[in-house]
């Protein structure tokens, strides 16, 4: 018989004042009835160790509001015996115990992985020797050809001798015909009379001179006053590559591509126009035959702006 430490006595008189049943702090604890009879009659041999009865205990007090590191201590005796020194040293002299199915397990998996590195390296192999150079291959496969011109001359027999053609008799050549120089009429020459009244100063008075050509400004600033009413004309000159990009009023597109140096393009239509010009500085524009000035809307070549 084990000295009583008190702590059986002190769970059951808690959990009598709290009116509760055995089955009860079982049941909250998750323990066997039995195991509950064994802390109250601190029995922790029936227990299954020292540490999991210390465990025990200290949920039991939790459970019924005590302070536990009190019932730990004093259970100590009882829920630690000293260890037998003879026990202790005869579990030392015994020898560890090898199953061979351990072994077995052993061998079977070292064997696996031999086999599988040897097979990682069959594939590797195979696939280094599809991956080498034609340069390498080609000299077993290739034959040297024979020269087509040798190998006709081989194979065909020699062709016969041409038969002589028979003779044409010789036709005497006809005596070219007369030339006949064609003789251009001269065109009549055509004498200035004078009127006889005519004054010298109206014999001497020059032709009408021939009336000069318009420049194409000119004619430009004729055609714009044939616009229909609301329309504008906008007129681009290109002196080096650059992107123009007109949108009328409306939202249709007018114009929107690349020029190269030296074109001229003309687009008509209502405003306001959204206008986009790239390279703005090989660009000269005008707005119905009046100039307009690019450099206030050119932010790092590119002009973008609206015209009224």
């Amino acid at each position: 018989m084990t000295e009583a430490t008190g702590v059986g006595a002190r769970l059951r008189q808690a959990r009598e004042e709290q009116g509760l049943a055995i089955d009860d702090v079982a049941l909250q604890l998750k323990f066997a009835p039995r195991q509950i009879e064994s802390l109250e009659q601190e029995r922790f041999d029936r227990l299954p160790g020292p540490t999991i009865a210390r465990g025990m205990v200290r949920n039991y007090a939790r459970l019924l509001k005590l302070d536990a590191e009190p019932l730990i201590q004093r259970m100590a005796p009882q829920a630690e015996p000293a260890p037998d020194p003879g026990l202790i040293a005869e579990r030392f002299r015994r020898e560890v115990p090898f199953s061979d199915s351990g072994r077995r397990s052993t061998l079977i998996y070292a064997g696996f992985s031999v086999a599988l590195l040897v097979l990682v390296g069959v594939l590797a192999y195979e696939w280094q020797q599809q991956k080498a150079p034609a340069q390498f291959v080609a000299p077993a496969r290739e034959r040297p050809q024979p020269d087509p011109a040798q190998a006709a001359s081989v194979a065909q027999p020699p062709a016969p001798a041409p038969e002589p053609a028979p003779a044409v008799p010789a036709v005497e050549p006809k005596p070219p015909a007369p030339v006949v120089a064609e003789q251009k009429k001269s065109a009549p020459a055509v004498t200035e009379q004078k009127k006889p009244g005519a004054s010298v100063a109206e014999q001497k008075k020059p032709a009408p001179a021939v009336a000069e050509k318009k420049p194409a400004a000119e004619k430009l600033a004729s055609a714009d006053n044939t616009l229909p009413p609301g329309q504008h004309r906008i007129v681009f000159r290109t002196e080096g590559e650059a992107w123009l990009e007109v949108k009328d009023g409306s939202g249709r597109m007018l114009i929107s591509a690349l020029n190269p140096a030296g074109a001229e393009r003309s687009v008509r239509g209502q405003p306001p126009f959204e206008i986009v010009i790239g390279n703005a500085s090989s660009v000269r524009m005008t707005y119905d035959g009046k100039p307009v000035d690019l450099r206030p809307h050119t932010r790092v070549e590119v002009a973008r702006f609206t015209l009224k």
